[in-house]
């Protein structure tokens, strides 16, 4: 897999709800996923993304890396070790492209005020501490779709046709602060060719309840450790 293919499964399923990036990309990043073919589509496609391609800008940047290399592309939303370089300081401009993607200035200020030590540029800070929506307009910024929209991991309970029934930690309000609650059963829909080697037992990445890839231990371990990182940096934000 490279990093198109990895971003492009992440992206399918906001793409196919015109929640973020541009119309009809939905094709390009399928063949992507599937054909192992031409990826300029899917890479022009991802670098449209309005809260997607700042991110992988930043990280690549940092490290002397393309925006859609593999471990930049897994940094941003499973997690790994191109995160730990980053300090609040890198984050401040990172604000400043996201307002020229469609982030209020308003927001970016307040956000730039309240920014925490330990902000980093992964998808679960991105959800909770920006804000789910807010680049874009076209979601409601809650709960709710914060656990939709942040990469989150799922056990594989049974797997059938076109389905799978997962365990999953959920987003929680608990003391004033967020966290991931007990785990919770849940059926999602998946597509058997885009996970051809689930079976029970393992661990699968989940965006807006979309299977995006089948996890290894150690991108499980690392999903789970950045997104708690994340959690803890926004519950520290200042108010």
């Amino acid at each position: 897999m490279d990093g198109v293919a990895l971003g492009a499964r992440f992206s399918l399923a906001t793409s196919r709800r015109e929640y973020c990036g541009p119309a009809g990309a939905s094709p390009a990043l399928y063949a992507a996923i599937l054909e192992g073919g031409d990826p300029a589509p899917a890479a022009r496609a991802l670098s449209s993304f309005e809260a997607l391609w700042p991110y992988l800008e930043v990280i690549a940047e940092k490290h002397g890396r393309a925006p859609l290399d593999l471990d930049v592309v897994e940094a941003y939303w499973i997690g790994n070790e191109l995160l730990d370089a980053f300090e609040r300081k890198d984050f401040l401009p990172l604000l400043d492209r996201l307002v020229r993607r469609g982030l209020p200035r308003r927001i970016a200020d307040r956000l730039a005020r309240s920014l925490p030590p330990g902000a980093i540029p992964h998808h679960a800070f991105h959800v909770i501490f920006v804000g789910v929506g807010n680049v874009t307009g076209h979601v409601p910024t809650n709960l709710e779709s914060m656990e939709q929209c942040r990469p989150s991991w799922a056990t594989v309970r049974e797997v059938r046709e076109t389905e799978l029934t997962v365990r999953i930690p959920r987003l929680v309000h608990a003391h004033g602060q967020l966290t991931t609650g007990p785990e919770e059963e849940s059926t999602v829909v998946y597509d058997p060719r885009v996970l051809p080697e689930v079976r029970p037992g393992a661990a699968v990445a989940l965006h807006w309840g979309w299977p995006a890839i089948v996890l290894s231990e150690e991108q499980r371990r690392n999903l789970e450790h950045y997104s708690r990182l994340s959690l803890a940096a926004a519950n520290a934000a200042a108010p």
